[in-house]
Formats: structure tokens, C-alpha cells, sequence
């Protein structure tokens, strides 16, 4: 008997708190999505219903994503727009902004600065809240489109060994993805430099709940046992001063003269905006799959909004 799958009313908070089977369900469920929206189907899924996306920081891809995956499933979108023109400028907290916004929608995103502040305010929130990324902490609607991507690229997921290669310390992005790696089974490599290293809170939980991890300097090597790479840009907005993002910014950079080292086959991928981690020359390569991974955040995101408003 096929499982049944109840996401209605449900949160997004943190991609770890989903079974495999569950996440297996959230990707078949984005799989569809996209051959529907490819066939050209005007989909009504969430008709009549309205989603609001709170962004308390600068975003490009997850907040337009969202607001495509809205249109895309047949809802309206209410978007808070820039924040330091909204009622936050009159000094209002952003907890009281969303109490007022719950009241109007039938789900929420949010995405804000402060670490921990999707937990609050899924607690606030009497509707649905997506987490679209708190802080340095949590981006699960990213990782649920990376594993989206890997098992599209690759044609499975599980087994592998999966390098990220950058900024570990302040990377949202692969803090959620490396749960749903050791969820998988997937090997993982961390390679960066010192001063951005995985925070060793993360490196020892997933180690506790059984994953393979491997800590090093040493790129090529890493590259020449990996199935996929995940680049990590230097994000110069997470560090305390300048003379600090100075020190680290293009530690590593992956060209064609880097990729010669690599795995044969390697997918590469890269949660954007790239800055000069990744050259330009190896945008042709095969296997770079970061704008693929791009476009397919639309189809989970679809997905995601039809299982916890109910409507699919």
C-alpha cells in the first residue's frame, strides 16, 4: 500500500524534520509540477487563495522563485516589498508585522536576518510558514531543491560523495543540504579554508546521526573523489568587518584549469549568486547544473505551497 503523505497546516522550518519518504514525496510532487507547467497547463491548484512572502533582507532567486511558484499554482501573492519603506521604518517589530500579515493570507514565507527567527515565528503564525532562509542557520527550501537537482542530474540520490567547497561557516545553504546528505547517505567532503570552516555544532551532530565526513585544504583531491561539488560563494554581508571578508575572498576558485582535476562526470552546483568562485569558462562544461538548480527551485517551491495549504 502507497504511504500516505498529510502536509496540510504543516511548516517549513527545517529540512531535517522530514522523513525520506516524505522528502521522496515533496520531489515527485515538484516532478509533476514541472512536466504540468513545461506542457504549458495553467494550473489552478491554489486558486482563490493568497500567499504573503515577507523578505527582511535582500534576496533575488528565492524571493522571485516564490513569487513564480505563487502565480505558477493558480494563488495571489501580498509582498511586504522593501522593508525600510514598510511600517518597520515606524519602528515596528517584525514579529507584530507578521501577526497583522497572518490575518489576511493562507500561508507565509519569510526570510529575515536574525538566526532562530523562523522557529519564532512559526510559533506566531496561525497559517503555514515556509522558512526562506533565518540568518546563517537554515535554508531548507534551498536544500529541497538541491536534492531536487541531484536526483534529476545524477538520475538518483544516495551513495555519493558530495564535496562543498568554500564558505562552510556562514553558508545557510549547506548547512541544510548536509542534513538530507546524511539522510541519504552521501559522503561528504568539507573543504575550505580555516577561518570558514563548517561550525563544529553541525560537523558533530551529523557525525552523531552516522554521516561520512571528511575535513580538508586539499581541492583537487577532494574534486578527484566526488560525484558532485557544491560551490559556496564568500558572502561578504555574514562577516563582522571588511578586513575579515578580505582575508578569505577567493580562497578557492573553481576554473577549467581546476576542473582538469576533477571526478570524470562531476556535477557541479552553486546556490547563486556566484561572484568569482566559479569562472565564467566553466558555465559550458556538461555538468554544470547551477542555473538548472536555479530554475528548478520554481517546481519545488510549487510544490511545497500545494502540499501545506492542502490543496494537493
Amino acid at each position: 500500500m502507497e504511504p500516505v503523505f498529510d502536509f496540510k497546516g504543516r511548516d517549513v522550518i527545517n529540512g531535517y524534520d522530514f522523513t525520506n519518504q516524505e522528502l521522496c514525496h515533496i520531489m515527485d510532487t515538484a516532478m509533476i509540477y514541472e512536466k504540468r507547467v513545461k506542457s504549458g497547463e495553467a494550473i489552478k491548484d491554489l486558486e482563490g487563495m493568497l500567499v504573503a512572502t515577507l523578505f527582511f533582507e535582500p534576496s533575488t532567486r528565492t524571493r522571485l522563485s516564490f513569487n513564480s511558484a505563487i502565480q505558477r499554482v493558480g494563488a495571489s501573492t501580498i509582498d511586504l516589498g522593501n522593508a525600510s519603506v514598510s511600517s518597520q521604518a515606524k519602528g515596528e517589530t517584525w514579529q507584530d508585522t507578521l501577526r497583522t500579515v497572518d490575518g489576511y493570507v493562507d500561508a507565509i514565507v519569510m526570510r529575515h536576518p536574525e538566526a532562530g527567527s523562523a522557529i519564532e515565528a512559526a510559533d506566531i503564525a496561525v497559517h503555514p510558514l515556509i522558512n526562506g532562509g533565518d540568518g546563517s542557520r537554515q535554508h531548507p527550501t534551498q536544500a529541497l531543491l538541491d536534492i531536487y537537482t541531484i536526483r534529476k542530474e545524477t538520475g538518483h540520490l544516495g551513495g555519493q560523495t558530495i564535496t562543498f567547497l568554500g564558505d562552510l561557516k556562514y553558508g545557510r545553504t549547506v548547512h541544510s543540504l548536509g542534513y538530507f546528505m546524511q539522510q541519504f547517505g552521501n559522503k561528504m567532503i568539507f573543504a575550505s579554508p580555516e577561518e570558514l570552516k563548517m561550525p563544529e555544532e553541525i560537523t558533530k551532530e551529523l557525525r552523531d546521526k552516522g554521516a561520512e565526513i571528511e575535513e580538508t585544504t586539499d581541492v583537487k583531491d577532494a574534486l578527484s573523489r566526488s560525484d558532485i561539488v557544491y560551490v559556496t560563494r564568500v558572502q561578504r554581508e555574514r562577516f563582522p568587518d571588511q578586513a575579515s571578508y578580505e582575508a578569505v575572498k577567493g580562497s578557492y576558485i573553481l576554473d577549467n584549469e581546476l576542473l582538469s582535476y576533477a571526478k570524470k562526470g562531476i556535477t557541479i552546483m552553486h546556490p547563486l549568486p556566484r561572484v568569482d568562485e566559479i569562472a565564467v569558462e566553466v558555465d559550458s562544461y556538461e555538468g554544470a547544473a547551477y542555473f538548472r538548480q536555479a530554475h528548478n527551485g520554481m517546481y519545488l517551491r510549487m510544490a511545497l505551497l500545494g502540499l501545506v495549504t492542502g490543496r494537493i
